[in-house]
């Protein structure tokens, strides 16, 4: 999977999970300034992941993303 079809996957998720079908995501967008997401939406966010992409992400290890382009990145380097 490449890291384009990550974000796009990503995007749909976003738009579900937030109920706004047309809202602008890129690489650069933040989830909490960008996104206004707080810790009970990105914990959701992270659980809709792990069940999308079949894996387990540690809080740990997603504790400083900030951007989906972090988060992108993350994923590919998991799922790869």
């Amino acid at each position: 999977m490449t890291k384009e079809e990550i974000l796009s996957k990503m995007k749909e998720m976003i738009a579900d999970q937030l109920g706004e079908e047309d809202i602008d995501v890129t690489m650069a967008t933040n989830f909490k300034d960008d996104l206004g997401a707080d810790s009970i939406t990105l914990t959701e966010f992270v659980i809709n992941v792990e069940d999308e992409f079949d894996l387990e992400i540690l809080d740990e290890e997603v504790e400083d993303v900030r951007t989906m382009g972090q988060m992108v990145d993350y994923l590919y380097e998991k799922i790869k």
